[in-house]
This record gives C-alpha cells, sequence and structure tokens, in this order.
C-alpha cells in the first residue's frame, strides 16, 4: 500500500454513521417513551428527562474518560489513559475501515443507553441530584472496564488483540457480538442492586394500573425495534454480510419473544396485554444481542422462546416469590435476557455464520464455560460495584424522594412541570 494510503471505507463509514444515530434513538426518544409510558402519570416528566439527562452527561463524558478506559490498551481490567480527551484523534485517525471518531460515538451511545436502562429499576422513586451524580460514576467506574474486559484490546474475557489467550481460567474467549454482558448483564443486575438499595415504593404490590400511557410505550417499542438493528447489525462494524444476518435475527428473535409472551400471558392470564407484548419485543432484542454476529435463523428462534418464556416468568414470577420492586422490570428483561442470550450463545454459536464462533451444539464445551464465566463475572462486579456507588452518592445529595413527594408525584416535585392529563383528575 502506498504510504498515506486511508483503509477507510465510505461504504462502511455511511452504515456506523446511521447505526450511531439509531442506536442513539434508542435512548432518546426510544427508552425515554418506552419507560415513560409505563409509569404513573405523574412521574412522566421526571422518567423521560432521566433518559434525556443521562444522554446528555454520557455525550460528554464518554469522550473524555470512558472511551479511553475502554478501549485503549492498558491491562486485562481497564484500558490506559492514552486517548483522554480524545487524544491524537483527529478526522483521519482510522478505526478498522471506519474514522475512529465514528467509532467513539457509536460506542458512546451503547454506554448512554446502557446507563439508562438500569435507572427503570427505580425511575419511581429516585432523586434527579442523583441520577445526575451517580449515572457519570457509573458509566466511568462499571461500564468501562465491563466493556475493556469484552471488547477492548488485551480485556481479559474477550481477549482482543491478545494471539494465543487461552482466555479467562484457560476457557477460551467470551463472545459478545453486541453487549449482553456488557450492556444488559451488566444494567439487569445494576438496576437489581439499585431497587434493593433504595427500597420498594410506597404503593409496591399496588402497581397493575400504573402504566399511564401505553401508547406512548408502544411508540417506544418500536423505536426501539427499530434502533437495535443499528445495536446489533451495527456492531458487525461494516456494511457486509455479518450486518445483513445480525439483522435478519435480531428481527426473528424480537417477533418469537413478542408472540411467546403473548401466549404465556394467555395461558396464565388468560387476556393477552399490551404492555406484555412490548415486555416481550424487548426481552427477545435482548436476549439475541450477544449472539446476532454468530447464529442462524433457526438458532434465533430458539433464542426468541427462551427469552419470552424466561423473561416472562422472571417478571412474573420470580418478582413475586422474592418480594424486590424493580419498577419497570430491569432485571427481568435485560438481566434475566442478557443472560440467556449469553448462555444460548456458547450452545448455538455457529462456525458457519462466524468462524471465530464455535459453541457446544459444534463440539466445544468451553464455550459454554466461558460464557458463564463471563456472566459471572459481570455480576459480581457491576453488583458490588453499583452497590458502592449508590451509597457513596446516598452519603452526598442522598438517594430517594421523600414519602411525601413519592406520593404526590416527581414531575412537580423535581421539576416544576406536569402533564395536563396528569392535573387534570386530580
Amino acid at each position: 500500500m502506498a504510504q498515506g494510503a486511508s483503509n477507510i471505507d465510505s461504504g462502511d463509514t455511511s452504515w456506523m454513521l446511521v447505526s450511531s444515530l439509531l442506536v442513539l434513538m434508542m435512548t432518546v426518544p426510544g427508552l425515554a417513551l418506552f419507560y415513560g409510558g409505563l409509569v404513573k402519570k405523574d412521574n412522566v416528566l421526571a422518567t423521560l428527562m432521566q433518559s434525556v439527562a443521562v444522554m446528555a452527561l454520557i455525550s460528554i463524558v464518554w469522550p473524555m474518560i470512558g472511551y479511553t478506559l475502554a478501549f485503549t490498551e492498558g491491562n486485562g481490567f481497564v484500558g490506559g489513559l492514552d486517548k483522554i480527551m480524545l487524544k491524537d484523534i483527529l478526522p483521519e485517525t482510522e478505526s478498522g475501515t471506519i474514522p475512529e471518531t465514528v467509532f467513539v460515538m457509536f460506542q458512546m451511545t451503547f454506554a448512554a443507553i446502557t446507563t439508562a436502562l438500569l435507572l427503570g429499576s427505580i425511575a419511581d422513586r429516585i432523586k434527579f441530584t442523583a441520577v445526575l451524580l451517580f449515572a457519570p460514576l457509573w458509566m466511568i467506574f462499571v461500564y468501562a472496564p465491563v466493556a475493556h474486559w469484552v471488547w477492548g484490546t488485551g480485556g481479559f474475557l474477550g481477549g482482543v488483540g491478545m494471539s494465543d489467550y487461552a482466555g479467562f481460567l484457560g476457557f477460551g474467549t467470551a463472545l459478545d457480538f453486541a453487549g449482553g454482558t456488557v450492556v444488559h448483564v451488566n444494567s439487569g443486575i445494576a438496576g437489581l442492586v439499585a431497587a434493593l438499595v433504595l427500597g420498594r415504593s410506597i404503593d409496591f404490590g399496588n402497581k397493575e394500573s400504573s402504566s399511564n400511557n401505553l401508547v406512548m410505550s408502544v411508540i417506544g417499542t418500536g423505536l426501539l425495534w427499530v434502533g437495535w438493528f443499528g445495536f446489533n447489525a451495527g456492531s458487525a462494524l461494516t456494511a457486509g454480510t455479518s450486518a445483513g444476518m445480525a439483522m435478519l435475527v435480531t428481527n426473528t428473535a424480537a417477533a418469537v419473544a413478542c408472540v411467546t409472551w403473548i401466549a404465556m400471558e394467555l395461558a396464565h392470564k388468560g387476556k393477552a396485554s399490551v404492555a406484555g407484548a412490548c415486555s416481550g419485543v424487548v426481552a427477545g432484542l435482548v436476549a439475541i444481542t450477544p449472539a446476532s454476529g454468530f447464529v442462524d435463523f433457526q438458532s434465533s428462534l430458539l433464542i426468541g422462546i427462551a427469552a419470552g418464556g424466561l423473561c416472562y416468568w422472571a417478571c412474573t414470577f420470580l418478582k413475586a416469590r422474592f418480594k424486590y420492586d424493580d419498577s419497570l422490570d430491569v432485571f427481568g428483561i435485560h438481566g434475566i435476557g442478557g443472560i440467556v442470550g449469553a448462555l444460548l450463545t456458547g450452545v448455538l454459536a455457529s462456525s458457519a455464520i462466524n468462524p471465530a464462533g464455535v459453541g457446544l451444539l459444534e463440539g466445544n464445551t468451553n464455550q459454554l464455560v466461558a460464557q458463564i464465566l463471563a456472566v459471572v463475572v459481570t455480576m459480581i462486579y457491576s453488583g458490588i460495584g453499583t452497590f458502592v456507588l449508590l451509597k457513596i452518592v446516598g452519603a452526598t445529595v442522598g438517594l430517594r424522594v421523600t414519602p411525601e413527594i413519592e406520593k404526590s408525584g416527581l414531575d412537580v416535585a423535581l421539576h416544576g412541570e406536569s402533564l395536563p392529563w396528569a392535573t387534570a383528575t386530580k
């Protein structure tokens, strides 16, 4: 290659620019609307504001320090500071076949939605000042290291860039195409810990009719569904065959999980709810995420069935059994769905789809063990890290609103605003 020749491909760059926009859309307005429609009518604006604020905060903090901690070569646990404040990243700086600036943006959207996701477990009772402090801290100290373990150069779970690396405890490297462990197990466990630390809502046990606007949630589900193609197909980092297969299996798993959830509700309750159908879609999207670059159409059907069934069980039976107040089922959908997807990746990964993925069905027992180890390590670290950060935030600005504010609603108390339909019925 001639000196100064560029590896940047315009087609790949175009696709990754679009993918970055799609994933950004998943947080605002996608997740904001999905969550906003599920909370009480006087908590809608506060819930929307959480997603907006997190998107803005992470957009600042990620390029300042998050990116370098996740994606530079430091050690097995965390990246170095070589690219703090995006040092030495210029317009022509390459990351594979795309500009590194585009890769920074793409990964920033992942960091943002992961942080916003976990807040759904406590959306109805956390202080806004606590969100402003906790979100960037969690991204820096929990999300960035986990991302480095799996996707960063030299991370001990993914082994990226490490030749002849035998993997954590010698069982090979973990597979996570688009964020099963990094995004969903991570945020799911963090959400569960947050729910336990803050305690139950004052109206816990009487939330059957808390959803204020399911039309809003359906719109949010649609935006998440479309945005997820940027999430999964975009993780191919190229506009090629891998992206095409990832898009196909992503859509299939979402649809199958939705139908499975509907069937479970019909069998269990005699009625299929709109909220349940939307939850089924998201459960399927979550579970296919780590597998989307490693499995075929038939396997995506199995992943969708498992996601719909097990996430329904977690949200309906597991939650009732242990009585934890995960307000918007972050653990039930993202935690359980992420675990299901990560483990099934270890079973169903096919070398015909991706030579890097050889699962249990092709005789590689170690791959399933590597997936289990990745899930367990992520759960332990995320759980402990989240607990510590919540305690620090609680000791400074406090975590939970007063019972009076929680009962009257967060919108007016925290933001001085309310929706017309919220005040009209009071």
